[in-house]
């Protein structure tokens, strides 16, 4: 589509895609950000949907019972949430698909933004599969093993989208520069890694936890507070890599923008374990968990762009091999 000769005639596909308005680079920034804001909302209506007890609101998939596919007010509040939560599965698939042309459009313009392609791509493509993964779990009755994979796929979303919010936060025209720090790299990596860690240790505690989703769900069956130890000590050793990727980034002088990811991400893990804290010793409320389980979405946010930043220098700051070099002072 891009790689023909300037004089050959443009290909049906690329006259088909020139008949799309060729999207603004703030109108790819607010796409980016849109799919980011809907992968990490459906975290959170997900998890409001089995803290009320409503994951078998509608008891079929793909319709919400065998006459319907859609909820009816005889169902209460279990069926409209459980409907409504799958209604949002739309809304990340059209902004997705909003995006994915949106940069489609651009690989026949001046100012292609390859680099978009591939996550537009997957989060679009994994969508649909996510939807077949919500149905396995009301077919299952909710096991728990199954709504633990289906947690994780969105977070996994969640660290592409935000990925490629970084990515639109750059000019079409600034290339990507390396930060030049492969060693702030690599730790911030194994940091990333533990917060993978962390976050699947505390689907295996929910999986054990009494919020079901449904009063008669399975549980998984390992004990409540020996898993839950599991989850803190993955929680502290991940909170240590983030506070030594803060102070690494400060102590080169050279990497302050991943200083201040790293920072971002030490707040978000500080809150988040203070309120795992709060919600373990108070029983598990419901609203204490809704916020846990919205904080492993920030959580992710931030550790992934701690990641990028440590890789990629922003758009805004030249690579330091590119910066002029300190002049000594006269007293030295």
């Amino acid at each position: 589509m891009t790689s023909q000769s300037p004089d050959a005639p443009p290909s049906a596909l690329s006259r088909a895609l020139r008949r799309l308005p060729l999207p603004s680079e703030r109108a790819l920034r607010i796409l980016a950000y849109a799919s980011l804001a809907t992968q990490a909302g459906i975290i959170v209506t997900g998890g409001a949907v089995r803290l009320t007890d409503s994951g078998l609101g509608c008891p079929e998939w793909p319709r919400c019972t065998e006459e319907s596919w859609t909820a009816s007010p005889e169902m209460g509040s279990h069926g409209a949430l459980e409907f409504g939560n799958r209604l949002l599965t739309f809304v990340l698939g059209v902004v997705a698909l909003a995006m994915l042309l949106a940069v489609v459009r651009t690989l026949v313009s001046h100012r292609p933004r390859r680099d978009l392609l591939y996550p537009a791509i997957f989060l679009l493509g994994v969508i649909p599969a996510q939807a077949v993964i919500g149905g396995i779990t009301v077919w299952t009755g909710l096991n728990p093993w199954v709504v633990q994979f289906h947690y994780l796929v969105s977070a996994v979303l969640v660290g592409v989208a935000t990925v490629m919010v970084r990515r639109a936060r750059r000019p079409a025209a600034v290339p990507p520069q390396p930060a030049g720090t492969p060693w702030l790299e690599r730790l911030a990596l194994v940091m990333l890694a533990a917060v993978a860690i962390t976050i699947y240790m505390g689907t295996v505690t929910t999986g054990s936890g009494p919020h079901a989703g449904d009063p008669d769900a399975p549980r998984i069956g390992f004990d409540i507070t020996t898993v839950t130890q599991f989850h803190v000590h993955a929680a502290v050793f991940t909170l240590g890599l983030a506070i030594g990727v803060f102070f690494a980034a400060r102590l080169s002088g050279s990497a302050p923008h991943a200083a201040r990811a790293s920072a971002r991400l030490v707040g978000v893990l500080v809150v988040q374990g203070a309120i795992g804290g709060m919600q373990y010793g108070l029983g598990l409320p419901e609203v204490l968990v809704a916020l846990h389980l919205a904080g492993s979405a920030l959580i992710v946010m931030a550790a992934v762009d701690t990641w990028y930043v440590t890789r990629w220098m922003p758009p805004e700051q030249p690579p330091a091999s590119a910066r002029p070099a300190r002049q000594p002072a006269a007293s030295e």
